[in-house]
């Protein structure tokens, strides 16, 4: 019931369209009684012939203009509603959508870490898609059968109070046969959810990184994991349908003697001189009518079931808190020279502390590099100083000023990040570099293309900067992808910059101009690097090595050699060329 109630609250946005469909339905409830009655009273004046009595002709054709007329608004009015269910039906499924997405958005960096994305999709398709579904149910159906039920009833009671009682009773008889079922029916449709979302998170994860499945001839085993978890759903399908239908065949047969011994006595009443004949085949009529909606029970007691079961996995992505909130207190970030400081950061992924205790301070327009082995939690640095997670203790100032204190969006917007992996999105070269800066103009955008050494690649495309990248920028060259993204860091303008791994993954010719183009980036920008290569580092101001989450060393790439540090040792091992060396000097995630 809970999640019914959250479904009609989500979509309050649109209760005048909901409105509208109570009041045509009522009006086509009570129109739909009119056939019936017209029959009737047809029925007993033609009868009255067989006593001998005079037909009234123009009553009969009267009778006979108002059955069309009735039958013609009732389509007229089943249509508007039908159209007004599928505009509201498609603003459900924007709604929806749009406040999921908006919610994730919101929900902290660690909750993407956990979670597939093909099954976070899959519960947004398969929660919204039933949502809107059932609402036409509650609109189309279940509207129509209770105003249909009530004006029935009425009628039938008129006529017959004993009838209409038999009629009244049979509700309850056939609910409490439907819900029945309800508990095991969405203990099966939770298990098939689970499978289903596992295989659309294989899927997904398949499909984007189809080039190693592929290089390691992993077709037919991916295959197998997706269908082996399809087949579990299918197989989970099976006893699920299986006792839906057993329980629909009991109650309709229940259903069925039930309705025999209505017309029973009807038929009877009707020999016995009860009822006319045309009041005889009005009951029978109303009879049938009130039978239709009471078996769609079933329907809708079926969609209330999917409409519950699925939208739990909806609304337990809804009912996330994000780890990180801006709260009452929190003023925008006040940019001035673009200092940081790292106080006693403690930091850790669960019970495993990354960082113990990291202090170190980045003077404005200098270059910091943070060097340490793998796991050592340089990415880390750069993503706390994001705000992507919230630190165990210690804190992190921009400017003097805390980061916890101040809004998530003015310190982001402060900061420019280029990745190891340039993280483009499928459109045009354009779009992609001016994700920077929404507001930017074409110049802007060719101005910082420039500046990122990526003009003259991009015009020898056939569309220039209106070219088609693909999806994650599959068409460009890796050194064509991470130029764009010095463009888009670039176009940003942020004073603060974060370098992470920038150039580790481009052979020599495009690290060239990578490397120009990060030089023009960094200039006049407080920045932090996180390099593989030797001359990036010694290009740095400082050099802040880690080890054990703390910090081993700091300071300036002369004063750190020949200290016989982490630096040091590196340095040592440029011009080394045998193997074992080779791993050593890849422990620390550089080469030359």
């Amino acid at each position: 019931m809970n999640s019914i109630i959250r479904i009609l609250r989500f979509t309050s946005a649109l209760k005048k369209n909901y409105i509208w469909i109570a009041v045509l339905t009522i009006v086509i409830a009570a129109v739909s009684q009119l056939q019936p009655l017209i029959t009737k009273f047809a029925i007993d004046e033609i009868t009255k012939s067989i006593g001998g009595s005079q037909i009234d002709m123009r009553l009969i054709i009267l009778l006979a203009v108002g059955f069309f007329l009735a039958d013609l608004v009732q389509t007229l009015l089943s249509n508007v509603i039908g159209y007004i269910g599928d505009i509201t039906s498609v603003k459900i499924q924007r709604i929806m959508s749009e406040r999921y997405f908006s919610h994730l958005l919101q929900l902290s960096q660690s909750y993407f870490d956990s979670e597939v994305s093909g099954k976070i999709i899959n519960r947004m398709s398969r929660g919204i898609t039933q949502i809107a579904s059932y609402m036409q149910v509650l609109t189309n159906n279940f509207l129509q059968f209770i105003f249909g039920t009530v004006f029935t009833l009425g009628i039938v009671f008129y006529f017959s109070w004993q009838v209409g009682l038999m009629l009244l009773l049979v509700y309850p008889v056939f609910i409490y046969l439907t819900t029945r079922s309800s508990p095991k029916w969405q203990t099966y449709q939770t298990k098939i959810n689970e499978e289903q979302d596992i295989a659309s998170g294989r899927f997904a994860e398949s499909i984007n990184q189809v080039k190693v499945v592929k290089s390691f001839l992993r077709e037919k085993s991916e295959l197998d994991i997706f269908s082996r978890h399809i087949d579990t759903m299918v197989k989970t399908t099976y006893p699920q349908s299986s006792h839906w239908h057993r329980r629909d065949v009991l109650r309709r047969v229940i259903l069925n003697v039930i309705f025999f011994g209505i017309f029973g006595y009807i038929f009877i009443e009707t020999a016995n001189g009860a009822y006319t004949i045309g009041t005889m085949v009005l009951l029978i009529q109303m009879a049938i009518q009130i039978r239709i909606p009471i078996f769609s029970i079933s329907y809708i007691v079926d969609q209330t079931q999917r409409a519950v079961a699925n939208s739990k996995d909806f609304f337990s992505v809804m009912d996330l808190q994000p780890e990180i909130n801006d709260n009452s207190k929190s003023t925008d970030l006040i940019p001035k020279d673009a200092s940081i400081t790292f106080k006693d950061v403690v930091f850790g992924y669960g019970e495993n502390k990354v960082l113990k205790g990291v202090s170190f301070k980045i003077e404005p327009k200098s270059k910091h590099a943070l060097v340490g082995e793998s796991g050592e939690g340089k990415t880390t640095i750069t993503n706390l100083l994001l705000r992507l997670y919230e630190l165990d203790s210690g804190t992190i100032q921009i400017d003097g000023q805390d980061i916890s204190m101040v809004t998530q969006q003015s310190i982001r917007r402060d900061i420019a990040v280029v990745f190891q992996e340039p993280h483009l999105f499928s459109g045009t070269i354009r779009e992609n570099i001016a994700y920077g800066n929404a507001d930017a103009t074409d110049e802007d955008i060719i101005k910082a293309a420039k500046a990122a050494n990526a003009h003259d690649f991009i015009r020898k495309l056939n569309n220039e900067y209106d070219s088609e990248i693909g999806e994650r920028g599959l068409k460009l060259s890796g050194g064509q992808k991470q130029r764009i993204a010095i463009a888009r860091a670039i176009l940003k303008d942020a004073p603060i910059l974060i370098l992470d791994e920038a150039t580790s993954s481009l052979d020599s010719k495009s690290e060239a101009a990578v490397q120009d183009a990060l030089g023009k980036l960094m200039k006049d920008r407080t920045t932090l690097i996180i390099a593989h290569r030797l001359s990036t580092i010694q290009s740095a101001d400082t050099i802040v090595t880690l080890k054990n989450g703390m910090i081993d060393e700091i300071g300036s790439p002369s004063q750190l050699a020949g200290s016989g540090g982490i630096y040091d040792q590196l340095l040592k091992l440029q011009d080394v060329t045998n193997d074992s060396n080779r791993k050593k000097l890849l422990k620390y995630e550089i080469s030359e």
